[in-house]
């Protein structure tokens, strides 16, 4: 199978690798094209058997508990991007020279001949808020569009339900990208690169190259961050089409081809008639919800790739003040006794948590839970001299405690040693007994949550259930 768009799926022997929220969706609609569709899934519980008796009722074959054998006559597998590449299943397909892709490259291929283009975000951290401010952004334009991706409306859906879009926003992983070669946006954004999946990827380098992906063959803009060398190396090293410019988006005053921030306006010199010398105003940073500085990069790489698609500088202002934050990403959740506490349990690595903590000047800090590997040295190297105090639950604190002794050892650190309901509630009264009026109680835990809670929305929930217990009391 080549790069090309892929017109007859009859007959063709197709194995989805895994059943979940990609594989599911994926098998249905290659059965429905007329492909043999083979299902291989690793585990064999309850859910995975109500889904495999769903896909064999349709005529779908599904093996469970074998996710590592290559059916055979397999001439493509569409796999679930969280399949590691190391995988016994991808060996196998190497050898036997079967092309392996993802549920992004399958929509990809089968978009129709006027399909919407893609604007394409990625990144370790960011990405959703900039999908979902793009989204804005392309609406207050007028244009039909969607974010979709990781989020809202999954890719298979968008290309090929009855909806006529004029554009979408794409979200896309290092996973996906992976597994998406013939990927070409019209324009696209790395926004930052931390390490973060290492032990998927391998390496630092292969998880970044995988990042790059997004970049290659960009039509109009490759958006880069200023402040992260990283992510303009990867627009240097991509194979872009004729014409296709390099825009960078800064927090300072914007150069030539640069969007940033003039005395808290958000200026555009990159897609003006004459940029040496011009400059469009698009927004006021108070437009932005909320104004922290990392979220201004989100809005900054947003409006790039707006403008990037032609979009008025109106409507960049206009869909910013329509956009609001998802749960869990920095949001306030009340002031008690003067003091601000804020839910950033989205802040699940440690440079998620870095940007957060940037954002206030004097903070009581809740973090831990499971470190997935992670080093906190330089994370709280950068924030000590901001820490009014720390509060440290989860499996790993004992991590982020010894960070905080070697390099910030005058700051007053609570270690809870419990993971029962009643731990968050603990942790939040000794905060509001370290924090001062004026401090901010930031909720920035630099961990995964699942030793503790059955996900980051149920942590944060319980964040926010704990602080207005805390002022009912006040």
């Amino acid at each position: 199978m080549g790069s090309g768009q892929v017109t007859d799926w009859q007959g063709r022997n197709v194995t989805v690798a895994g059943l979940g929220v990609s594989g599911v969706p994926a098998a249905k609609v290659l059965h429905g094209l007329g492909a043999q569709v083979t299902v291989v899934n690793d585990g064999d519980d309850e859910r995975a058997r109500a889904q495999a008796a769903e896909l064999t009722a349709l005529g779908v074959t599904v093996r469970l508990g074998d996710g590592d054998t290559l059916p055979e006559g397999t001439d493509l597998i569409v796999t679930a991007p969280g399949w590691r590449p190391d995988k016994p299943l991808f060996t196998a397909a190497e050898r036997a020279g079967v092309p392996v892709w993802g549920d992004v490259e399958l929509a990809w291929r089968l978009r129709g001949p006027d399909a919407a283009p893609w604007l394409a975000v990625t990144g370790t951290n960011g990405k959703t808020t900039t999908v979902r401010m793009l989204a804005a952004i392309l609406e207050a334009a007028g244009l039909r569009t969607a974010a979709v991706g990781n989020i809202g409306v999954s890719l298979l859906d968008a290309v090929l339900g009855d909806e006529k879009y004029d554009v979408l926003a794409v979200e896309l992983s290092s996973y996906q990208l992976h597994w998406a070669p013939s990927l070409r946006a019209h324009s696209a954004v790395v926004l930052n690169l931390a390490p973060d999946h290492l032990d998927w990827h391998g390496s630092m380098e292969a998880y970044a190259a995988d990042k790059g992906r997004v970049y290659e063959g960009n039509r109009v803009a490759c958006v880069y961050n200023v402040a992260d060398k990283a992510t303009e190396d990867l627009v240097r090293a991509a194979d872009v089409e004729e014409g296709c410019r390099a825009v960078g988006f800064t927090l300072g005053a914007p150069a030539p081809s640069q969007l940033g921030v003039v005395d808290g306006i958000l200026v555009d010199r990159a897609f003006v008639e004459n940029r040496q010398r011009a400059a469009q105003e698009l927004a006021e940073v108070s437009d932005i919800d909320p104004p922290v500085p990392h979220n201004v990069a989100n809005a900054l790489a947003a409006a790039a790739l707006a403008r990037a698609f032609g979009v008025p500088a109106k409507a960049v202002r206009d869909g910013l003040r329509a956009f609001t934050p998802d749960a869990h990403r920095i949001a306030h959740v009340a002031d008690v006794d003067g003091v601000a506490y804020i839910d950033d349990s989205k802040a699940t690595n440690t440079h998620a948590a870095e940007a957060s903590l940037a954002a206030y000047e004097s903070v009581v800090w809740i973090a831990g839970g499971l470190a997935k590997g992670a080093v906190f040295d330089e994370l709280v190297g950068g924030a000590a001299a901001r820490l009014r105090g720390a509060v440290l639950i989860g499996a790993d604190r004992a991590l982020i405690r010894e960070a905080l002794a070697r390099h910030a050892p005058e700051v007053p650190v609570v270690d809870l040693d419990r993971t029962d309901t009643g731990a968050m509630l603990q942790a939040v009264q000794e905060a509001k007994r370290l924090a001062r009026p004026g401090d901010t109680v930031l909720l920035a835990p630099a961990c995964a949550s699942m030793d503790m809670f059955t996900n980051y929305n149920k942590r944060g929930d319980a964040f926010a259930e704990a602080v207005r217990e805390l002022g009912a009391g006040a």
